[in-house]
């Protein structure tokens, strides 16, 4: 059983800005469906049974384009996404993140990465088109 899932677009915009951008936990809601609200140690999760409070850690190193997320629930389960920022050229960047299986019951754990990476999919179409709009108003 498959308990991750990898997909990737080409941002319009230089590593820079999309290293900048990404790894800026306050960016999270406007880009990822399940962040309500960043603070600068937690969050306020949208889960498919209501809102929960976590611990939210950002380790980023620029110079590898390396964004990861570890979120901490209240029930003591880790979950974690991994990310990497490419350069493609001065303007172009490539994203690539790895979704990994919620901390859920074998028994939904198929059901649960199939929803997340549906999920996944918009919400990089949502990144880019922002990334592409600042871009064009800087």
């Amino acid at each position: 059983m498959k308990n991750f899932d990898i997909q990737s677009i080409q941002l319009p915009v230089g590593h820079n800005e999309a290293f900048d951008y990404i790894a800026n936990r306050h960016n999270l809601p406007a880009w990822a469906n399940a962040f309500a609200t960043v603070s600068a140690t937690g969050a306020l999760l949208r889960t498919p049974m209501g809102e929960v409070d976590i611990t939210l850690d950002v380790e980023s190193y620029k110079a590898n384009g390396v964004v990861d997320w570890i979120m901490k629930f209240p029930d003591g389960n880790v979950g974690k996404a991994c990310s990497r920022v490419v350069s493609v050229d001065e303007n172009n960047s490539i994203y690539s993140f790895t979704l990994f299986a919620p901390p859920v019951p074998l028994e939904q754990l198929e059901g649960a990465l199939n929803a997340q990476s549906k999920i996944l999919s918009g919400e990089l179409v949502v990144l880019k088109g922002i990334l592409a709009q600042n871009a064009i108003t800087a």
